[in-house]
């Protein structure tokens, strides 16, 4: 739900002080801002066990992994836009803000019913545009699916279904298979 204050939008800084005193997390398009729903059981357990994967595997490296509360920010047509990733890793020395990152190398999205149809299009579509950004991973809570888009592949999908695929994720020689992915979840 968008909740604009005037005519032109937030502005940037506005936006960013008011994250800072809220417990609600807000992505921003342009001027407007947008309440992000919270998780399913199977949303935390998904994100969770890759999170810890990932985390254990950089753990030492210049990568950093960053779960659910980092914002990446992005310009788009000439708007400011901040995206809050479910995963989010970046290995850029140029990212020291606090507050967001704007040279991802790997982006990861647990899709849920409401946020699906924007993160395989809006958000690929606007995360591909980011020259740092190598792997682009999209994660179902509903079913065993994994898609990955590679910077190397020209961004073609490619699907993983199966308990003994593996998710290789080759810019950060980092692989988790989809049965550790699905950890605990129970699809039904």
């Amino acid at each position: 739900m968008g909740a604009v204050l005037d005519p032109d939008g937030i502005g940037v800084d506005d936006y960013l002080a008011g994250e800072e005193l809220t417990d609600v997390r807000h992505e921003y398009i342009g001027g407007e801002v947008y309440a992000m729903a919270g998780g399913s059981e199977e949303h935390g357990l998904i994100l969770g066990n890759l999170f810890a994967a990932l985390h254990a595997h950089l753990r030492g490296g210049r990568c950093r992994a960053f779960v659910n509360d980092m914002k990446l920010r992005l310009r788009l047509r000439e708007e400011d836009v901040f995206y809050y990733p479910d995963l989010l890793v970046t290995c850029d020395p140029r990212d020291t803000d606090r507050y967001f990152k704007r040279h991802p190398q790997v982006l990861i999205e647990v899709l849920s019913p409401t946020t699906e149809r924007i993160d395989r299009r809006e958000k690929l579509w606007s995360h591909i545009q980011i020259e740092s950004l190598q792997e682009y991973v999209l994660v179902s809570q509903e079913k065993r699916e994994v898609i990955l888009f590679r910077r190397a592949n020209n961004w073609s999908p490619e699907v993983l279904k199966s308990p003994a695929d593996v998710l290789a994720l080759d810019s950060l020689k980092f692989s988790l298979p989809l049965a550790a992915i699905y950890e605990a979840v129970d699809l039904g």
